[in-house]
């Protein structure tokens, strides 16, 4: 089975850790989720550059507006155009490993696509100039 990853800021490792962290906001987890939806519909519709523009700002540090398009278009092309998303899960964290301290909420989507059944899309807002911006984003 072959798996497609992709990540910015080193939040890959965050995502083997997430069940250590403990902490939940409902709150925030609702504000950090429609964030990753609107940001998540823009690498639906392919709109890379849009996407890179509106992600965080440790997220830009880690990988420029070129490597971005040419990773996530590596990424998801090959799996169609998505069927279905649903939230599985959300955790609040104020400390992730590999990132700075700060306020993140790390969402696993359970998603069907055109040509892959299953996948788990990872996505990791983050409060970036008083705004929820995603930080990372990982598919498998």
């Amino acid at each position: 089975m072959r798996q497609t990853k992709i990540t910015a800021c080193g939040l890959g490792l965050l995502l083997t850790l997430i069940p250590m962290i403990g902490l939940t906001d409902d709150g925030k987890t609702q504000a950090a989720e429609k964030a990753a939806v609107t940001w998540l519909a823009l690498v639906d519709n392919t709109r890379y550059d849009a996407s890179w523009n509106e992600a965080a700002t440790l997220f830009k540090r880690q990988v420029s507006a070129a490597g971005w398009r040419k990773a996530v278009s590596a990424a998801r092309s090959p799996l169609g155009r998505v069927i279905a998303r649903n939230l599985v899960s959300a955790t609040y964290a104020t400390s992730l490993p590999g990132a700075p301290d700060g306020e993140y909420v790390v969402l696993q989507f359970k998603t069907k696509f055109e040509r892959k059944a299953q996948a788990i899309e990872t996505v990791t807002p983050m409060i970036d100039a008083g705004q929820w911006r995603v930080s990372g984003y990982y598919v498998r």
